[in-house]
């Protein structure tokens, strides 16, 4: 049996604080929740997730708080399988969290404190690098400061390693200095922030495929939730279909789709086809409620992949 790939990801890690009530509290105002739920979640983490499920061996190079969320976030890591050893506690800081409050009708207010995320810094992606060197793909996010995406970006290139770039959450960046990346893959949001022009039809996200392209990316992969993603490079665009699922809950579908991805791709898959399967992926990733506890294990992936791949 072959040796499964490595994926290394240089990201974000956050706790989901969810809370479940009947009503929003006015100023002064003390109310009581329906239900609460803790979960482990941050772009980074969630795509190393689906890497490890996908069935890849998978490093995370990251920083958590020194509370009690920190400790609990390197376990859940190990819990999976992942490699913690480069997830660091940083001293006097918070854990990234994020505060969720839902009302009866499912609409969220989200607070997001980005904490140790944002004491992630190129000194620790040296420290990482005896790891990183192993890594057949390194992937990336936004929820990190983009100067350590930035330097991650060059390393990986210097040394001849695959690397992936998720700009979410979407912000302004120097396209010059992503320009490294093998792949860029934003959501159609993501795409009109950076690209400053919209993404309402397939034809603008071929144009704004092709603006990213003119300003040096290499590829470009625009996910377009459930019409499927759009691959741009040199030889022109191309649509991979979805697969249509019955959806609940689409939070985390494009950390499936990425973390996926790197693995499908890393295995030496044609790139058309990591698309593909990376599509049905995140399809079943929406077919549970939550993040990381809705992604399906590669035996359970292909099972599906068997019954769906019939119908294209």
């Amino acid at each position: 049996m072959p040796k499964p790939p490595f994926i290394a990801v240089v990201g974000s890690a956050n706790v989901d604080l969810t809370t479940f009530h009947d009503l929003f509290p006015r100023p002064g105002e003390t109310v009581f929740g329906k239900k609460f739920d803790l979960g482990f979640g941050g772009k980074g983490a969630n795509q190393a997730v689906a890497a490890r499920l996908s069935g890849a061996s998978v490093a995370m190079v990251a920083k958590v708080g020194s509370d009690l969320f920190g400790p609990a976030t390197i376990r859940n890591f190990e819990s999976q399988g992942i490699d913690a050893s480069h997830v660091r506690i940083a001293e006097g800081v918070s854990s990234g969290v994020a505060p969720i409050f839902v009302d009866p009708n499912g609409q969220n207010r989200i607070i997001v404190v980005k904490g140790a995320n944002d004491a992630l810094s190129p000194e620790d992606v040296d420290a990482a690098a005896p790891l990183l060197l192993k890594a057949d793909t390194i992937v990336m996010q936004f929820e990190i400061p983009l100067r350590t995406v930035y330097y991650t970006l060059r390393f990986a290139e210097s040394k001849g390693i695959r690397s992936i770039v998720n700009p979410a959450p979407a912000q302004q960046a120097d396209l010059e200095q992503l320009s490294s990346a093998d792949y860029f893959i934003p959501n159609e949001t993501e795409a009109e922030l950076i690209a400053r022009m919209p993404v309402h039809s397939l034809e603008d996200a071929s144009k704004c495929a092709n603006y990213l392209l003119r300003r040096g990316i290499k590829r470009v992969v625009l996910t377009l939730g459930e019409r499927g993603c759009l691959l741009a490079g040199p030889e022109g665009t191309e649509l991979i279909p979805a697969f249509k699922v019955a959806a609940v809950d689409t939070s985390g579908a494009g950390d499936a789709f990425i973390g996926s991805f790197a693995v499908f791709l890393s295995e030496g898959l044609p790139e058309k086809e990591a698309l593909t399967r990376a599509n049905l992926y995140a399809a079943l990733s929406t077919t549970k409620v939550g993040t990381q506890k809705s992604f399906v294990n590669r035996a359970d992936f292909e099972q599906e992949w068997q019954i769906h791949s019939t119908r294209l």
